[in-house]
């Protein structure tokens, strides 16, 4: 997993540490509200209740700290939903339970679609360690469960690439559009689709 600020800015103390992490919960909000382009410093630190001279102890400009946040933004989901999956019965189970856990992620981070799409744009590297580290980790899933015979044997690459793809149009449709239908409701539907396909029974 890559560290979060490279620089030679990183915090070393937990009071540190703590500073910076206002600093990034309040950056999801001003990107997310605002977009990369109309987001600025003093909006961050304004939301982070803390002076503007703060901002630079950790960070040299709104790139930076917008680089780091689609990682932390990155870890924080997919800490969200390995605490989820954890203790799932079969793969199956973890497949629903993963599903449900990121849209509920996602309606608590309505920003997340935003700062990931602009992080193409922005933060293309950190873009890319986004969905190839989510990719790694779910082919090694997938693996583990194809060799214990819990799912058949398969091109686990590309499934995981697939079912990722299922997750983030859900996660637009059901966080961005709408966000009524419950998210257990959504991960049994799609699951049956996962394990079952459409082909007629």
């Amino acid at each position: 997993m890559n560290q979060l600020s490279s620089n030679d800015k990183t915090p070393k103390t937990a009071r540190g540490k703590k500073t910076r992490d206002k600093l990034l919960r309040a950056a999801e909000i001003e990107f997310g509200d605002k977009g990369f382009h109309s987001a600025a410093i003093s909006g961050i630190t304004y939301r982070a209740g803390v002076a503007l001279g703060t901002f630079y102890t950790y960070y040299e400009s709104k790139e930076e700290i917008f680089h780091d946040l689609v990682t932390y933004m990155s870890h924080r989901t997919r800490r969200w939903i390995g605490e989820r999956v954890a203790g799932a019965p079969d793969r199956m189970a973890a497949e629903r339970l993963g599903i449900e856990a990121y849209i509920e992620f996602a309606r608590r981070h309505k920003g997340i679609y935003r700062i990931i799409t602009e992080a193409e744009f922005v933060a293309n590297d950190a873009y890319r360690e986004h969905y190839e580290s989510f990719a790694s980790a779910y082919r090694d899933n997938l693996k583990q469960a194809g060799e214990s015979g819990d799912i058949r044997e398969g091109d686990y690459e590309t499934w995981s690439w697939a079912i990722m793809g299922i997750a983030v149009f859900l996660g637009m449709k059901y966080t961005e559009w709408d966000d009524n239908v419950p998210a257990a409701r959504v991960a049994e539907i799609v699951t049956d689709l996962i394990a079952n396909g459409i082909r007629p029974r």
